[in-house]
């Protein structure tokens, strides 16, 4: 699969937010992306899944547009704005719940991927009872449960601690031999040179040739 942003431009009450972004992105393969609060990766994750549209350019998948094209979303895994979990509910019963949006029932896929998060003992605990790590985990999981073949995370690290940051660069190498295009965010550079194959820079909402450009 390819995934393609061509010539993108958003603007906002005539401030440009992203300003001509163009990336060629291939399965297989974790891309980072690394800038100040306010650069513009949350607005470019928002883009490549369309949550927002352009006011120039295009975002492609296999050279088809998905802008304003019935391409299925269901192929995104995404952690760019908190998802709206039941907080009286559990951890098992929000997923199922997502699960079964898509007409998908199966119990003991849920419980491997609350084992694969570190959830599995707290599965039956209230959302509103989790730990902000704990939460951070769900969200991760409901972003990779259904096979999704493009998997964005934004600051996938907040909140965890030491080993479930180990684990979840585990969880994004594993996701990377199983041929998905992986992107993620973060403020922390070294974790991305860990895990990346390639990094790209953004201030201002520009793409920069380097960190030292930022």
């Amino acid at each position: 699969m390819k995934l393609a942003v061509k010539n993108y431009t958003k603007k906002i009450k005539n401030k440009t937010i992203l300003d001509d972004i163009n990336l060629d992105l291939c399965s297989g393969n974790v891309y980072g992306f690394y800038g100040r609060n306010g650069s513009g990766k949350t607005m470019l994750f928002r883009a490549i899944s369309t949550l927002i549209f352009p006011t120039e350019g295009d975002v492609l998948i296999d050279d088809k547009s998905i802008i304003n094209n019935d391409y299925d979303l269901s192929n995104f895994g995404l952690l760019i704005e908190t998802p709206n979990f039941y907080p009286y509910l559990s951890g098992f019963d929000n997923l199922d719940i997502l699960y079964r949006i898509n007409n998908k029932k199966d119990n003991a896929h849920i419980n491997e991927i609350l084992k694969k998060m570190d959830l599995y003992d707290d599965k039956d605990k209230k959302y509103k009872e989790y730990s902000l790590g704990m939460k951070q985990k769900l969200r991760i999981a409901q972003a990779i449960m259904e096979n999704q073949q493009i998997i964005i995370l934004d600051e996938p690290t907040n909140g965890l601690d030491e080993k479930a940051i180990k684990n979840l660069h585990s969880i994004i190498l594993d996701l990377k031999k199983q041929k998905k295009i992986i992107l993620l965010a973060s403020h922390n550079i070294e974790d991305l040179k860990l895990l990346c194959d390639k990094i790209f820079y953004l201030s201002n909402g520009k793409l920069k040739d380097k960190k030292e450009d930022l």
